[in-house]
């Protein structure tokens, strides 16, 4: 089940002798990432066919680079993975030289397309047991029988009467399984931004950012921890991998955290917090956004404009914690006299950042994102040569040979994870499930919410978070988009606030609301009761009716964004945390009790979904957002405050009770805006006081 098992080992550019497997896997790595610039700039190929050879080339360095454990039948191993790697090249190119044979024929399978799809599928099933455990193997051969025969056996709503296997196998192979749109992702979208991250990490962009970081917070209290913060944030937004980001900024900010005097436990949960903040923060996010902007038909460019604020406040939570436990430790602001100010960094550096200027902007202008990211990063290159320290061959090369290897398992997952899909897709299995949760939550939004976070957290214990959130969104999403809009229904019904064609719907459809409609007395309790009464197609004509597009498209986006969100909590939640334990590794301290504190650390992936749920957090206007924003940044403070017992300085009992109420209050959803207005005037109060009695003890 752990996915860092069977690493496979770093390409560096071969300036000396070398394995002649070595040598390979490193061509092998750059012809992929040179295909893929192909692919996105030129090609004109149908999407299965690229989806098809993306997958034979990603499958083919995977056998390179970690192949099977063997232990003295080395010989036997050797053989067995040459094989695999014949049957992945065979499979993936009957594919693109056949299918149009299939489609003469009929569709009717003869003897070489059962045995292609059976192949293709049986490879792509070892090539994620290997690089990823056994987990993800086992679901999907559990999903492809309960769609051939296991779902004849189960009564109630689960029963499914089953497909034949030629009709499995079809849609796995020929249609959407294995090469259909999740394969397209990969190959665009996920492949194309790595490849942007690892050449600007080859251009120095890495240590860049960690300069101006410690050049714009260093000096601030706790600033050795905000240094952490802000470059897994900045690396992140580029990297959108958290165990990357952990491991590639957490070598020196770790350090930097100890040596001040934090606990190492604590600079290691700061670490793994900040880096799984990496994949909510603009502009990459992880692959998981790309699969969101297809599931959800919003622009890409939309998503990351709504995550924005969001990722901010989260990666401000973290920040208070690391303020709160500088200040109750005593550890003072580091002072370097040979230290750059920012803004030399950035006249030092102002290159490094043209090529993320260049991807937004074309964008903004209208380009797509893969088209966008191509071009910006070949201008990452073009950019490193006003540098001093300008990219050559081997940079070049090392970038091209590092994007195959870091996206080499999330390939062969997103292709993988596709037969999956396709098995929930037409066996209707998503529809049933989100039906089966609504009715445990029992209309109650909140339960619902809490069922998805331990839905995510027990899946994440064996999905990498990617696979987590495709999953638990295709099971998940129909349902929690339902109850978000309705809840907002019931608000409108409730303070009378209908339009005139929603008002008539309702009075053709449900008349028994319409009685209580604009009466004092009417509760949402009530108009909820006489909602879950009424069949869906009912709600759905009186919601279409009083919220525009635009509206419904938000409410969708909060829905997948709140499984986005609680999908990466299993990065920093006990038993499996793979973010936390890489960051214990660097550390040296035990890897549970790591995960623990990363778990507290990293409270706002649950305190920021209930925002998306409850509030216009994504889709308000400008005023909403930041008024959500503040409100709960107060109330985050609070709650951090009351945990550790201390603010600017230490809380008494009564105090810190006070507080914790407060920042509840604040991040609790309700319509008491005077409560929070109170809350949050209280605990400004609280801190102006102590800061003004610390500064009054200095004098």
């Amino acid at each position: 089940m752990s996915s860092i098992k069977n690493e496979p080992d770093s390409l560096v550019v071969p300036t000396k002798p070398q394995s002649n497997k070595a040598r390979l896997a490193f061509y092998l790595a750059v012809i992929t990432s040179l295909l893929h610039l192909y692919f996105n700039l030129v090609a004109t190929w149908p999407d299965n066919y690229i989806s098809a050879i993306h997958f034979m080339l990603f499958g083919s360095f995977l056998l390179l680079t970690v192949p099977l454990n063997s232990g003295r039948w080395t010989w036997v191993a050797h053989v067995i993975d040459v094989g695999l790697c014949v049957s992945l090249v065979l499979s993936c190119g009957y594919l693109v030289l056949y299918s149009d044979a299939l489609a003469a024929r009929n569709y009717e399978f003869a003897t070489a397309d059962w045995l292609a799809s059976i192949t293709a599928t049986l490879v792509a099933l070892e090539l994620v047991r290997r690089s990823m455990g056994w987990f993800i193997p086992v679901m999907i051969m559990l999903a492809m029988s309960y769609v051939l025969f296991l779902g004849q056996y189960i009564d109630g709503i689960f029963h499914f009467a089953g497909l034949s296997a030629e009709t499995i196998l079809f849609r796995n192979y020929f249609d959407d399984g294995l090469f259909g749109p999740i394969a397209k992702i990969s190959w665009t979208f996920v492949f194309m931004f790595i490849l942007f991250g690892s050449f600007l990490v080859q251009a120095g962009t890495g240590d860049f950012i960690i300069r101006l970081s410690n050049a714009l917070v260093g000096r601030m209290v706790g600033g050795q921890g905000l240094v952490a913060v802000v470059s897994s944030g900045m690396m992140g937004s580029v990297s959108g991998s958290a165990i990357a980001n952990t491991a590639a900024t957490g070598v020196i900010t770790i350090p930097l955290m100890k040596k001040a005097g934090f606990p190492a436990k604590f600079a290691a949960a700061v670490e793994a917090g900040a880096s799984t903040g990496g994949q909510l923060i603009p502009p990459i996010m992880g692959a998981g956004v790309f699969v969101m902007a297809s599931y959800t038909q919003l622009p890409y460019l939309t998503i990351i404009a709504a995550a924005f604020m969001p990722a901010i406040l989260y990666f401000a939570s973290i920040a208070i914690f690391v303020r709160i436990q500088a200040k109750r430790l005593g550890i003072k602001p580091s002072e370097h006299a040979e230290q750059l100010s920012a803004w030399q960094e950035l006249k030092a550096g102002w290159h490094h950042l043209l090529p993320i200027l260049l991807l937004v902007a074309l964008m903004v202008y209208g380009f797509t994102p893969t088209y966008a990211v191509s071009i910006a990063t070949l201008s990452v290159y073009l950019f490193s040569l006003v540098s001093r320290t300008p990219m050559g061959y081997s940079k070049v090369l090392a970038a091209l040979a590092s994007a195959t290897e870091n996206s080499a398992k999330t390939a062969v997952l997103l292709v993988t994870i596709g037969v999956l899909i396709n098995c929930i897709s037409i066996s209707s299995l998503g529809v049933t499930f989100s039906l089966m949760i609504n009715e445990w939550a029992g209309s109650n939004l909140m339960l619902l919410l809490v069922l998805i976070a331990l839905a995510s957290l027990i899946v994440g214990m064996g999905l990498p978070v990617t696979a987590s959130y495709i999953v638990l969104a295709t099971l998940s999403a129909p349902a929690l988009y339902g109850l978000i809009s309705q809840s907002a229904l019931v608000e409108v019904i409730v303070n009378g606030q209908l339009n005139d064609t929603a008002n008539m719907m309702m009075q053709m459809m449900a008349p028994s609301l319409s009685e209580i409609y604009n009466l004092p007395t009417t509760s949402a309790n009530e108009v909820m009761t006489i909602l879950a009464g009424l069949p869906p197609e009912a709600i759905e004509i009186i919601r279409s009716n009083q919220f525009d597009a635009s509206h419904l498209a938000m409410m969708l986006l909060s829905a997948h964004m709140i499984i986005f969100w609680l999908s990466q909590d299993s990065n920093v939640t006990p038993p499996v945390c793979l973010v936390a334990f890489t960051a214990a590794g660097i550390a040296k301290t035990p890897p549970m009790a790591t995960g623990v504190e990363a778990w507290k650390t990293a409270k706002a992936l649950y305190i920021v979904p209930l925002l998306f749920a409850y509030t216009p957090f994504i889709g308000g206007t400008h005023v909403e957002v930041m008024q959500i924003f503040f409100t709960a940044l107060i109330g985050i403070y609070a709650l951090v405050a009351a945990i550790y017992g201390y603010a600017e300085s230490q809380l008494k009992p009564l105090i810190r009770g006070i507080v914790a109420i407060a920042g509840v209050s604040l991040v609790w959803p309700h319509q008491m805006y005077y409560l929070d207005i109170g809350a949050a005037m209280m605990v400004i109060s609280l801190i102006a006081t102590q800061v003004w009695v610390a500064r009054t003890a200095r004098a």
